[in-house]
């Protein structure tokens, strides 16, 4: 099973909604929020042009963002 992050911030309403659909489907993940420091350290690093939230990654993958998990899980 692959290991999916998921970035999210305080109050945003997409990345509850992902966390939804990925809770729905039965996937496991880890959340990053990017309130604390370090992690908003590591996002800038990680994908130094995008500031929208939330971001997912699949094994170190970037997946994108809420559309494209969307997409991704409800196209099955």
């Amino acid at each position: 099973m692959k290991e999916i992050e998921i970035f999210t911030g305080p109050g945003c309403a997409h990345c509850e909604q992902a966390k939804a659909l990925l809770r729905q489907h039965g996937v496991e993940y880890v959340e990053r929020d990017v309130s604390d420091a370090a992690v908003i350290i590591e996002f800038r690093q990680r994908l130094p042009r995008l500031k929208s939230l939330p971001q997912i990654f699949a094994d170190g993958d970037h997946l994108g963002g809420l559309e494209d998990l969307q997409m991704l899980l409800l196209s099955d």
